[in-house]
């Protein structure tokens, strides 16, 4: 009976303490304010649980898994750095998937867990020729841990010149890059170039004649920049082999139209992954709905900008980070139909069982 009393009154004394609390920490958290009741990422998952369990049907389940597990990042290497990168991450088990085609991928179509979907077309001007196999990009290298290792890469380190010896993204987004098929002397156009991972994987083929890098947002441009001053020596950044533009991609083909060997049209989409994992910047936010809604039409004039901008003859690369089809395949379907019977251009679907291939790897080594 005693010790019950003497907790009273231990705690009670506790109590008075209070006082002596700023005042602005004394203020109960605020539940309604910090923290919704339905968060942009539970959205998400309910609108990915309706969609994609009929598109995918008995796959959505272990692409789900996939999708909600912890991202495992891949090293793209910086052929400009004078270190010995490449070394040194296969000496920690790591191993380059663009170039391992000996590895016995298991067949399967989980393959689509890859976060990144791409389409190649060529700019032809007549139907009926026959495509020649997929060309992929020369010189580009991406370093992945195997499967079930959770290790993780440790922040790239500047070389003698200052030049950083990998840029950490997710392998899949290499994939575009590698459909691009970049040849030596190419003029190639990057139409939503920021943040910048895929530009900087297409100036390590190190052949191309003149690359244009452009993005709606100034402010995104300006990181593009730094990256790009983070990796690149400053003689690949004149103005003779580099132009940086902010203008509306969509308005592209008014600009300059039949003018580029190869264009890539990454565009803005719903980011799957993104879009399970992080409440910030969450494009399936409530106060983003009209802009998500808006996405398709977004993405086709953006690519219709895109095959403008080609020239005959040259190929374009659609990609996108989400596996919705309303944002894939049928954003091409009418950007074929629209070329043809707006702008009197015809486009061939290229071949892509390299890139499938590959894709296999990937999902191999369980990126």
């Amino acid at each position: 009976m005693a010790l019950l009393v003497d907790s009273r009154l231990l705690m009670r004394r506790v109590r008075d303490l209070r006082c002596l609390t700023p005042r602005r920490h004394r203020v109960k958290e605020k539940w309604a304010a910090t923290r919704t009741k339905h968060p942009p990422t539970s959205l998400a998952l309910q609108h990915f649980d309706a969609t994609y369990s009929i598109q995918l049907g008995k796959l959505w389940p272990s692409v789900r898994v996939a999708l909600l597990s912890e991202r495992k990042y891949g090293a793209l290497l910086n052929n400009f750095s004078h270190d010995a990168v490449l070394a040194g991450l296969e000496a920690q088990g790591c191993r380059d998937f663009t170039s391992d085609t000996d590895t016995e991928a298991q067949t399967s179509e989980v393959s689509t867990e890859e976060e990144s979907s791409c389409v190649s077309m060529k700019k032809s001007g007549a139907d009926g020729q026959q495509l020649p196999p997929l060309q992929l990009s020369p010189h580009i290298k991406c370093s992945v841990f195997p499967r079930a290792d959770i290790a993780r890469f440790k922040p790239a380190r500047p070389d003698m010149c200052g030049l950083l010896g990998y840029y950490l993204m997710d392998a899949a987004s290499v994939l575009p890059c590698l459909a691009l098929g970049v040849q030596e002397g190419h003029n190639v156009l990057d139409l939503c170039a920021a943040p910048g991972g895929k530009t900087l994987a297409l100036l390590q083929t190190q052949c191309i004649g003149f690359l244009c890098v452009n993005d709606s947002s100034v402010s995104r441009t300006l990181r593009l920049k730094k990256v790009l001053h983070s990796y690149v020596p400053k003689q690949f950044l004149n103005d003779e082999k580099l132009r940086i533009t902010s203008f509306d991609g969509t308005k592209w083909g008014e600009i300059e139209r039949d003018t580029f060997d190869r264009v890539l049209v990454d565009v803005p989409c719903t980011t799957d992954r993104h879009s399970l994992m992080e409440d910030d910047n969450n494009i399936f936010s409530k106060n983003r709905t009209g802009e998500r809604r808006k996405l398709p039409q977004l993405q086709l004039e953006l690519l219709l900008a895109g095959i403008e901008a080609a020239c005959p003859g040259g190929e374009i690369v659609y990609s996108t980070c989400t596996l919705s089809q309303t944002q894939n395949l049928s954003v091409v379907e009418q950007a074929i139909y629209l070329a043809r019977e707006q702008h009197g251009i015809n486009l061939q679907v290229s071949h892509t069982h390299t890139l499938n291939h590959i894709s296999e790897i990937l999902w191999f080594f369980g990126t």
